[in-house]
């Protein structure tokens, strides 16, 4: 079996952010979401789980950062091609999500990145092999 990762953010409201993933084209699975925590399926090995404020301080005795001030961490996808990397950003900013920085075109790789509702920052990256600079 695979390994699978899930992914806890923090959220300060569950049902946007539902509505935003979704809007990303990201299905929710049901049995793993109530009223505290949504878990939204990007892939059979990829989960992020929205959890509210209250609920995900349960899991640990530090602050939680305020994403919006502050980088905890960049999440990163891949995309099967540029188009792709468009699709997906184009999607979360259509959806209220903020382009983080410009597009980079690294030649062999191609990248975007947006923040969610909460300010969480997300990068959607394309890699060409075919492209790869030799060593």
């Amino acid at each position: 079996m695979a390994t699978q990762i899930f992914v806890n953010l923090p959220v300060r409201d569950l049902e946007k952010s539902k509505a935003f993933f979704k809007a990303l084209g990201y299905a929710n699975n049901p049995q793993f979401t109530d009223e505290n925590a949504a878990c939204i399926v990007v892939s059979d090995t990829i989960y992020v789980m929205l959890l509210v404020e209250p609920f995900f301080q349960g899991f640990t005795r530090k602050t939680i950062a305020d994403a919006r001030t502050h980088t905890e961490v960049i999440l990163c996808l891949s995309a099967d091609t540029r188009a792709g990397v468009d699709a997906l950003a184009d999607k979360a900013i259509a959806a209220g999500g903020s382009e983080t920085l410009e597009a980079k075109d690294y030649g062999f790789m191609y990248q975007r990145s947006f923040q969610d509702l909460d300010g969480h920052q997300w990068e959607v990256v394309h890699m060409d092999d075919g492209a790869m600079p030799a060593d």
